[in-house]
């Protein structure tokens, strides 16, 4: 089964979309200030094509904003119960517009995984520690004499 290509352009515009509309009525300035600054690193990596850097960290900036967006919602959305029937309306659609961008960056996450892969990245994540690996393929013996010269000689 074939991945459909989706533009990054395309996850960028929705999420800020998305995100302005959730921010209209009742999310704290700390819901917007983590999405809109990980949604710049979404414009960073639209305008560097090559980079895999961009991509890696607005990879990681929208699994991050998850979790933050889960915690925003655990403590502020019972703040908001308290609202007068007028702006009851507002609220709804500002909760259901933040709840449909949570649901759509799990989505955004495995398609940017894609685009990363298809920039050069690799499966592994490297975190600059040493690792120590027990591959004996290039071991080589300085005790013993290698083979291929002492043969050679008369």
């Amino acid at each position: 089964m074939e991945i459909p290509a989706v533009n990054l352009k395309a996850i960028v515009l929705v999420h800020w979309l998305l995100t302005t509309w959730a921010y209209m009525a009742w999310l704290p300035s700390s819901y917007a200030w983590g999405n809109f600054s990980m949604l710049a690193v979404g414009v960073w990596a639209v305008a560097q094509r090559d980079s895999l850097d961009a991509v890696l960290m607005f990879l990681i900036g929208m699994a991050v904003t998850v979790l933050t967006d889960i915690v925003h919602f655990g403590i502020y959305y019972p703040l908001a119960e308290g609202l007068p029937d007028r702006n009851r309306d507002t609220f709804r659609f500002s909760v259901g517009m933040a709840i449909l961008s949570l649901l759509l960056k799990p989505v955004s996450c495995f398609f940017l995984y894609q685009m990363y892969r298809q920039r050069g990245g690799e499966y592994n994540v490297n975190f600059g520690f040493p690792s120590i690996t027990r591959d004996r393929d290039s071991y080589e013996s300085i005790d013993q004499p290698d083979q291929s010269t002492s043969s050679e000689t008369p």
